[in-house]
């Protein structure tokens, strides 16, 4: 597990201008025994692990343009509250993946819950929240293109991101804290409708349907169609290969993973109203959007 140093981070950020001092931010550490903080976002302008780990090499426009991005920003505001909290390491998805090896990407994406799970705090960012408060009711109008709530909450990856970490810290746009996971379950099961006992304690000995667990993604969009299934192996202990390209039969990849590890007939337990492409298993976790009441 690659994490990026908070004191070498930000000491190089206070020092940038300084060409000729070199500044090792990531490092590769055992995930099982390191202490680290994560990161919990919706994707913007963000910046590569070879940016974040070549900064100083670029030109001078090159790296002003790294520096100015949202993506950048981020990174300097989480490893500025890490720092806060008492933190030595942090974990984020768009720098601490080197994704030109197909091969650390599949292992990243394969223990992506498990790394959530073990994190000391996540930090949730809602990048579009102007308020100082948690939102606890929908506003179309200021969250139009996301069903009235927050865009984090529509996302694919962030729904595993949500149950996996014990403690949840969210914050706004301007990076204010508004809540925590604990305190907000109520709210976030009416956002959600993942139940409050999840929320607060995770999946672990929960009698959950597998049909329960789709529907909670139901709504959820993900840039590439194949994580809406990757995004969802965590939560049901599965692992299996990246296969970019694979369109929907990624979904269906996982369904025939699951049905090999459960005897959950709930899978198959989706509308059959909705047009498909035949067989027996769903096309898209959309299918379970009315069967989260089976247990």
């Amino acid at each position: 597990m690659k994490l990026l140093n908070v004191k070498a981070v930000l000491d190089r950020e206070k020092n940038i201008q300084h060409a000729e001092c070199e500044y090792h931010v990531i490092k590769e550490l055992n995930d099982k025994t390191r202490s680290y903080a994560i990161l919990s976002h919706r994707w913007e302008i963000e910046v590569t692990y070879e940016e974040m780990t070549g900064l100083m090499k670029l030109d001078k426009w090159k790296k002003d343009e790294v520096r100015n991005r949202r993506g950048y920003q981020k990174i300097i505001k989480s490893c500025e509250q890490a720092m806060k909290d008492g933190h030595k390491w942090l974990w984020i998805d768009t720098c601490c993946i080197d994704k030109r090896s197909s091969a650390e990407l599949s292992e990243a994406i394969n223990s992506m819950y498990r790394w959530y799970q073990d994190a000391r705090v996540c930090y949730a960012y809602l990048n579009d929240l102007d308020e100082s408060t948690f939102p606890t009711e929908r506003k179309f109008e200021t969250f139009d293109k996301s069903y009235g709530w927050p865009e984090w909450f529509m996302r694919g990856w962030t729904l595993q991101e949500l149950i996996a970490p014990k403690q949840i810290e969210f914050f706004n746009k301007g990076w204010a804290p508004i809540g925590n996971k604990r305190h907000l379950a109520p709210v976030l099961e009416n956002i959600t409708k993942i139940p409050c006992g999840v929320l607060r304690d995770g999946l672990a000995g929960k009698r959950l349907s597998v049909a329960q667990i789709m529907s909670w993604a139901a709504d959820r969009k993900t840039t590439r169609v194949e994580d809406r299934a990757y995004s969802l192996m965590g939560l049901f202990e599965v692992n299996m290969p990246m296969v970019y390209g694979e369109g929907k039969k990624a979904f269906q990849r996982l369904q025939l993973k699951i049905i090999r590890r459960s005897s959950d007939h709930s899978i198959f337990a989706w509308d059959l109203h909705i047009p498909r492409t035949g067989g027996v298993l769903a096309d898209d976790p959309s299918d379970f959007r009315d069967y989260g009441n089976i247990e």
